[in-house]
């Protein structure tokens, strides 16, 4: 098959013209498992092999390098790699900004992350920290850039001042719909870096070309960027599913379909919920195919306890790209609970992401206004609709000057 799409790592590894400005300096990679070339070849060791490039460092982020780590705040070591003798840095152990002894190991940081296009996801966090530190020691950054696997739609509400955390790197929706090396051009306008910042851009993305939308589906094979990510269809629910973790719902970890469910419980009737999501706001369940089902999970929530749930399918036939919101989808499953069980125990109190003062789904979302509107007995879609829609506007205006692919 003629490959039509090439990923930053694959033009840096093809074109020794890309590679020529790394020529005596020291070069770090900042990777997980889905760092891949084409051929599968991890992005370690298809760099460490190039004659022309002196690789000193390697960087992991949360889940680390490997991917090894299930859960939040489940750590990882430094090592050093032992078939290349170099230090691994976690940027998810001990610390999760670069340390002035971890950046001094390099002179280059290349970033090859694969995101999934959406706020709470912290490698993009990470990708940030790495820039400020950059800023900060007189190093460069580039970024090989990647697909945004969500694609191009924007939705949710943007996180209001004072709420930044690992989980919320800046001011901007749920979903932003940029990549990695658009995020960081955006990061640096934002927080006025002054850094030596480069992309390696794709060639032949189609963000929108159906049927990946976002994802080379058929040229490119999906790799966990992390351990709940098993999946396309997981991509594209996830920027609603992972408010899951601020709930005592089950997003299905310890299930083979995690974060692809609205939830799942041992005390709710799922069904019904489903007919009152209906009822509330039927637009928002379009773009996609809802079923009910059962799981046990093996670990995690309601741990061998048969839970009943609601599954979202996001795959052809019956996904629709421009009508599946899956935060929206998500508000609404939320709000059904509420309005069936006014007193169910629905957010969890616990440490999140380190943080231990404020609700886990108040930082997932950036505020407590989605929480509030959950809540408030007579809020309405309509009133979340209005909230969402004029940050979602504002959103798009702002992107604009950060787009690479058009």
């Amino acid at each position: 098959m003629t490959q039509t799409i090439q990923f930053g790592i694959d033009r840096l590894l093809a074109e020794p013209g890309l590679r020529r400005p790394l020529a005596g300096r020291r070069v770090a990679l900042l990777a997980h498992p889905a760092s891949v070339t084409a051929d599968l070849t991890h992005s370690l060791d298809a760099l460490a092999a190039l004659p022309d490039l002196t690789l000193t460092a390697a960087f992991g982020p949360q889940h680390g390098i490997k991917g090894d780590k299930q859960d939040n705040m489940v750590e990882t070591a430094d090592f050093a790699d032992p078939h290349y003798g170099i230090p691994v840095f976690s940027l998810y152990g001990e610390v999760r900004r670069p340390t002035a002894a971890m950046m001094g190991t390099f002179d280059v940081l290349l970033v090859d992350l694969q995101d999934l296009g959406c706020r709470i996801y912290t490698f993009i966090t990470t990708l940030r920290y790495a820039l400020e530190a950059a800023a900060e020691h007189g190093k460069a950054v580039w970024v090989l850039d990647r697909p945004n696997p969500a694609g191009r739609p924007v939705e949710g509400l943007t996180l209001r001042a004072g709420w930044e955390s690992f989980v919320g790197a800046g001011p901007m929706p749920m979903r932003h719909g940029l990549t990695m090396g658009e995020l960081g051009r955006w990061f640096i306008d934002q927080l006025a870096l002054d850094v030596d910042y480069h992309v390696i851009g794709m060639q032949g993305w189609q963000p929108d070309a159906a049927p990946g939308h976002g994802w080379p589906l058929g040229e490119r094979v999906w790799i966990n960027p992390s351990p709940n990510a098993p999946n396309l269809a997981m991509a594209r629910a996830y920027a609603g599913t992972v408010m899951l973790e601020g709930t005592t719902l089950s997003e299905g970890r310890g299930t083979t379909r995690p974060l692809e469910y609205l939830f799942g419980a041992p005390d709710l009737d799922a069904r019904a919920v489903r007919d009152e999501m209906q009822r509330l706001a039927p637009r928002w369940l379009a773009g996609c195919r809802i079923r009910e089902c059962w799981f046990e999970p093996t670990f995690h929530k309601f741990r061998g306890q048969l839970c009943h749930a609601l599954q979202i399918h996001s795959e052809a036939p019956a996904y629709d790209h421009a009508a599946f919101r899956p935060w929206r989808l998500q508000a609404l499953a939320f709000k059904a609970i509420r309005r069936l069980h006014p007193d169910y125990p629905l957010w969890r109190d616990f440490g999140y992401e380190y943080e231990f003062e404020r609700l886990a789904i108040d930082l997932i979302n950036g505020s407590p206004l989605l929480r509030e509107w959950v809540d408030a007995t007579g809020a309405t879609a309509g009133d979340l609709e209005a909230l969402a829609a004029a940050d979602e506007s504002a959103w798009r205006a702002v992107r604009e000057d950060y787009l690479l692919y058009r």
